[in-house]
């Protein structure tokens, strides 16, 4: 083809390009305002977010520590996550490779048999070549896709972590908070297993009715019941653990409440920090840029494809090489094909294509909302915990007390009755329980939160 037969043609690509075949996907302009209201004096915002805290550095538990390394190792999602984007990379290495030719050794052997001559045979052996010339950017569209769909696969798989970390994290705070319930429960149990011997002791020196003792052992059989519960939720957890850990049913050793040591003060960053901390943002982001290239390779199907094949080689009459020595053979050939009447398939796929592109800019900018709104739950039950905590801090100091007073009171024969003993007693077990209950929702806050911003993702 000589230049100026090939000038329109070169002609024709430019203005194709102007037309975004060749475009590469840009980011729609979206709402980052995802951040509620105003900011107390616990958080900051700032260009560092809370979410970059490495989980080793903000889970110092060594058991705790252990729990999360081994589930990152073992975790089923998380090496099911591994394999897929395995996958994604093999096809992301398949389509650039389709910008190259194909070749192919295609030998072949015949025979011909004529009444009064005996047969003969020749073979041959080709090397067969195709190649598709990217006039239109069918196949740059598709390595581009096989890209974001590659990218993709790898925020599942950071997703499918910082979702590990978080609920390993709170499983194991959970088994914290209910240790320490049963622990309390069961001092509470020795507690009214001892008043029910002073009342069994007063109502023999006629000092207590009947009634009471009987209070005494209906309070004592209200604790105990409890206890079998705390129990079957201990194992209950614990099971749960090692389904996240890969592993069978078993029990952890792991330490304390009171021992864990978590940030009382937390940075969220700027919320457009959430467009590459959050995984899940970060795979709807790559799912539009997905329906983008496939829009574009929509569109090219419009224009004509160019393909060029060709084989070289060798043949000869088997048996002959003297007579008749090997021949080398050699052909050429390109064809273009221009759809010309598809009965409506190329229109309707590219109309599914912008319709599906536009789908995924929708979930894209819902991706960010879900993140605000999960930041600021986190937020909310941080605070809320926080306040709870202080409050009843104040009630137990007070229940403390009246459980002093009331035992002295019936002691030095003030009061007839254990009932307003009783009832302090199980006011502030409830209180110590309620407390519990809220210091555990204030770590599980501070999972959350850390998980809301994309903690553990890297």
């Amino acid at each position: 083809m000589t230049l100026k037969h090939s000038l329109p043609l070169f002609v024709l690509t430019l203005s194709l390009t102007s037309c975004g075949l060749y475009s590469s996907y840009q980011r729609p302009t979206v709402d980052t305002s995802v951040y509620r209201g105003e900011l107390s004096d616990t958080l900051q915002r700032d260009t560092t977010s809370f979410g970059r805290t490495p989980w080793r550095t903000l889970f110092t538990d060594a058991p705790l520590q252990a729990l999360i390394e081994k589930a990152l190792a073992q975790n089923v999602d998380l090496l099911t996550a591994h394999l897929s984007t395995q996958q994604a990379e093999a096809q992301l290495r398949a389509a650039r490779l389709s910008f190259f030719p194909s070749l192919m050794l295609t030998p072949s052997l015949s025979g011909n048999k004529t009444e009064g001559t005996p047969a003969a045979y020749s073979y041959s052996l080709p090397v067969q070549a195709s190649w598709q010339v990217d006039l239109f950017g069918s196949l740059l569209n598709a390595s581009r896709l096989a890209q974001s769909q590659l990218l993709r696969a790898e925020g599942y798989q950071q997703l499918v972590r910082s979702r590990v970390i978080s609920n390993v994290a709170n499983s194991y705070y959970t088994l914290l908070m209910l240790d320490r319930q049963l622990q309390l429960t069961r001092s509470a149990a020795t507690l009214a297993a001892h008043t029910l011997e002073v009342m069994q002791a007063q109502k023999d020196f006629g000092r207590a009715m009947e009634s009471s003792v009987q209070s005494a052992r209906a309070n004592l059989h209200q604790v105990e019941a409890s206890i079998p519960e705390i129990e079957r939720q201990i194992t209950t957890t614990e099971n749960a653990l090692a389904l996240l850990l890969g592993e069978s049913p078993r029990s952890y050793v792991r330490s304390t409440l009171e021992a864990q040591q978590l940030p009382t003060t937390f940075a969220l960053g700027i919320p457009a920090q959430l467009l590459s901390a959050r995984p899940d943002v970060r795979m709807a982001e790559q799912q539009l840029a997905v329906c983008y290239y496939q829009k574009l390779g929509a569109r090219a199907t419009f224009y004509p494809a160019l393909t060029i094949t060709g084989s070289t080689g060798w043949t000869s009459s088997l048996g002959q090489a003297v007579t008749s020595p090997m021949k080398f053979i050699a052909s050429a050939l390109s064809s273009l094909a221009q759809p010309i009447f598809s009965r409506g398939k190329l229109v309707a796929g590219l109309r599914v294509s912008e319709a599906e592109e536009e789908k995924a800019r929708l979930a894209f900018q819902q991706s960010l909302y879900n993140a605000g709104s999960e930041v600021s739950n986190a937020l909310a039950l941080y605070e809320a915990s926080e306040a709870k905590i202080k409050s009843e801090s104040l009630q137990i100091e007070s229940l403390e007390k009246n459980v002093s007073i009331t035992e002295t009171l019936f002691k030095t024969g003030k009061t007839s009755s254990y009932l307003e003993v009783i009832t302090a007693q199980q006011s502030l077990l409830q209180a110590q329980l309620a407390q519990l209950r809220d210091r555990f929702g204030k770590m599980q806050a501070i999972v959350n939160l850390y998980n809301a911003l994309g903690g553990g993702a890297e």
